[in-house]
């Protein structure tokens, strides 16, 4: 195929220089039948085959290959032949090509079937629609590479999107991902799409029917939205927010974030959603934060009070002041203990309660089998039970990350007294930690140790003084009253305690 300015060439030997084909075929080193084909047309034509190239080496297995494709469509989605699969099938039957043979062979035949895809554009109205989903990425966080999943709820109309971070994509943390974008966005959606999640779908009934989780129906009840589940495998139907979790994980979370904590992670995602108020969206007339402000007012109000996000288990209390939840233990107070409690699992917290008395808080672990301590927790056994001191593990783990003044007071504490009254002073002065700050207390037990108080009280003493310094009195200023300056200063009259008493002065 000759070039476009070969092809102008021609033409205008032709046309303009009234040259024949012969002359310009031998002036310009064409073809007669090039240059026929260049006077015919200004455009070049489109190149196609004359004939069908030959695969020799594949030719023969093409059959076998598409009896596997064709097989594949009756196989379950999971367990259907792929393309390195059919390559081990016709190498096993004689075939010599490449793996690549293959592939390209398949790829053709399966472009021939495919039809594209075209979607009907929608519009919405003003608090009418929002959709949720929920996606995954990385972030190191205190220093390891860690797998989040991110919640994302965005706005139909406005396209405001709220994006937080969870450890899990538990039924509390779907729940929690609610209420915090609903406070985000200023008010609830009307309708919210989803997939069909298990945090809120039991069962796939008929069509569009679901049975849903009790304690999803509780959720929205409480909010009072309605909710759309997608068809089974048709996720367009929520492409909106499938859109805004690419979206946020390319701009919210590159480069990937270091952080100290999850609460540094989402303080993070909550400033790029803010941040994104201001983009105007391709064909739209205003900014995001425009349109959210015309479509707040449309938007159901919050209710009094949020829902209380968290899974609810009953538990019971192990020997070890412990009690176990997804395979987890936290510990209870030993000197507050009972056997039946109820356990409260929030996404980043759990909280033990007895009735509607809350016995202990800890941050929830997602690990497998851990033990999580709060050492306070043991103090009152210990002050019982000193000879355990050395070997309490909740005792242990502490220690490798107090102050060192600790150890410097314990160990001054049995310099003084070898016996267990050491160890029970020293749990004394820990249990300060339950009303006091840590701060507070490290800095009495050091003013302690300097000025020799190795005991309980003297450190209590320091923590008084630190928690409540002696303010000093004004100087009293007499300038404009000299008259009284001698009051106070003058000379004792021992006479007076006679006159006092009553006896006659000399």
């Amino acid at each position: 195929m000759i070039s476009v300015k070969d092809r102008e060439n021609i033409r205008r030997a032709y046309f303009i220089e009234q040259k024949s084909i012969r002359e310009i075929a031998k002036e310009l080193g064409h073809s007669r039948k090039t240059v026929r084909k260049a006077i015919e047309a200004a455009e070049p034509g489109q190149y196609t085959l004359g004939e069908k190239r030959d695969a020799p080496v594949l030719g023969a297995h093409k059959e076998r290959i598409d009896q596997l494709l064709a097989e594949n469509t009756k196989l379950p989605r999971k367990q259907r032949y792929t393309t390195h699969k059919i390559f081990e099938q016709v190498q096993a039957a004689g075939y010599t090509g490449s793996e690549s043979g293959v592939r390209t062979y398949i790829a053709q035949k399966r472009a021939e079937k495919r039809r594209p895809q075209v979607f009907i554009p929608l519009e919405f109205d003003p608090g009418a629609d929002a959709q949720v989903d929920w996606g995954e990425a990385v972030a190191d966080i205190a220093g390891k590479r860690t797998k989040v999943h991110l919640f994302v709820m965005r706005l139909n109309y406005s396209r405001r999107v709220f994006v937080m971070a969870y450890p899990a994509e538990r039924q509390e943390a779907f729940f929690d991902g609610h209420v915090r974008a609903f406070h985000h966005l200023v008010g609830v959606p009307k309708r919210l799409t989803y997939d069909n999640l298990a945090s809120a779908v039991q069962k796939v009934l008929q069509g569009h029917t679901r049975r849903e989780q009790e304690r999803f129906v509780i959720f929205r009840s409480h909010y009072l939205f309605e909710s759309h589940f997608c068809t089974p495998g048709e996720g367009h139907e929520k492409g909106g927010v499938e859109h805004e979790v690419g979206f946020a994980r390319r701009n919210f979370l590159v480069p990937i974030p270091d952080v100290a904590s999850f609460n540094e992670l989402n303080a993070h995602l909550l400033a790029a959603c803010l941040k994104d108020d201001v983009r105007q969206v391709d064909r739209q007339e205003v900014t995001i934060g425009q349109a959210w402000e015309m479509e707040k007012p449309f938007l159901l109000p919050l209710p009094g009070y949020d829902f209380d996000c968290c899974t609810i288990k009953p538990v019971s209390l192990v020997p070890y002041s412990l009690v176990e939840f997804e395979t987890n233990r936290y510990s209870i107070p030993t000197d507050n203990v009972f056997p039946k409690l109820v356990l409260k699992a929030y996404p980043f917290q759990v909280k033990i309660l007895h009735g509607t008395q809350t016995l202990a808080e800890h941050p929830r672990c997602y690990g497998h089998k851990q033990d999580i301590f709060d050492p306070l927790h043991y103090l009152p056994l210990l002050e019982q039970r000193p000879g355990a001191f050395e070997h309490a593990k909740p005792i242990r783990r502490w220690r490798k990350e107090w102050p060192p003044v600790y150890e410097q007071l314990l160990a001054r504490l049995k310099a003084d007294n070898v016996s267990n009254g050491a160890i029970r002073e020293f749990v004394q002065i820990l249990k300060l930690r339950q009303d006091y700050p840590a701060e507070c207390i490290e800095q009495a037990v050091t003013q302690a140790l300097q000025l020799g108080c190795i005991h309980a009280d003297g450190v209590r003493l320091c923590l008084h003084q630190l928690m409540n310094p002696a303010v000093s009195s004004p100087t009293l200023d007499l300038s404009r009253q000299p008259q009284l300056l001698a009051i106070g200063n003058q000379p004792l009259d021992l006479q007076r305690y006679e006159q006092l008493l009553g006896r006659p002065t000399p």
